[in-house]
């Protein structure tokens, strides 16, 4: 009988001690979170400072001129997975807040977007940045149409999920936003695509007046930096 009912027994007393330790730790509830909280918030800032110290962040500056300046910037992630030197980037927008970003494929057009909007995030959580100085302003929010997927269990194709991101950024941001649009209008014919980005960009630029960042392989885009005066070409 000891051998047969052994494992049942000591089932029962382990759940036993288990609801005994529940019902003691039910009476620090309130304490236990804030310590959780308290904890959590140190270790953020210890993780944020150490790689500010390892990875040589600076403090970064904020300014209400609606301009971005950032000087030798870097992707916090990328450089360091990348051994060989990690080529740094300037971001500079201040008369023009729309970026019309054109490049080869894997010569870093999307890792340009993410690292503004990474510094950003990073500037306004209080932390240091990656750069060799930042100077920013404030965004209310960032709206991003990266990537190419599909959500067909719902019945939405790729280019579905690509206009419907797209609208909801140009629905909802605001002149303070920051939006990143990463190849709109691929998930279509060629010329459907390339009047969808004109029609957007367009669009952001008349009605909205934020801070964009749009990559493209159409080239013949390039020349809306003669017809929208808030406008830049990049490379």
């Amino acid at each position: 009988d000891i051998v047969l009912h052994s494992k049942e027994q000591i089932e029962s007393i382990e759940y036993e001690i288990f609801s005994q330790l529940r019902n003691k730790a039910s009476l620090y509830i309130e304490s236990l979170q804030n310590l959780a909280d308290s904890l959590a918030i140190i270790d953020c800032y210890i993780s944020l400072s150490e790689i500010a110290v390892k990875y040589n962040y600076v403090y970064p500056k904020f300014n209400n001129e609606r301009r971005i300046t950032i000087v030798d910037g870097r992707h916090p992630v990328l450089e360091t997975l990348i051994n060989d030197g990690y080529i740094v980037n300037d971001v500079d927008i201040n008369k023009y807040n729309m970026i019309l970003i054109t490049g080869p494929n894997m010569s870093g057009k999307s890792t340009y977007m993410r690292m503004l909007a990474t510094i950003a995030i990073m500037a306004q959580i209080g932390s240091f940045v990656p750069a060799k100085s930042a100077d920013l302003m404030i965004f209310d929010s960032i709206f991003t149409r990266i990537g190419a997927s599909d959500d067909l269990v719902s019945g939405q194709s790729t280019f579905m999920v690509e206009m419907m991101e797209a609208n909801y950024a140009i629905s909802h941001a605001t002149k303070n936003s920051l939006i990143l649009f990463d190849e709109i209008g691929r998930g279509t014919a060629t010329y459907d695509g390339m009047a969808l980005a004109q029609a957007i960009l367009e669009y952001v630029h008349e009605r909205i007046g934020c801070v964009t960042l749009f990559s493209t392989h159409y080239h013949e885009l390039t020349v809306l930096e003669d017809k929208l005066k808030c406008l830049k070409n990049v490379h």
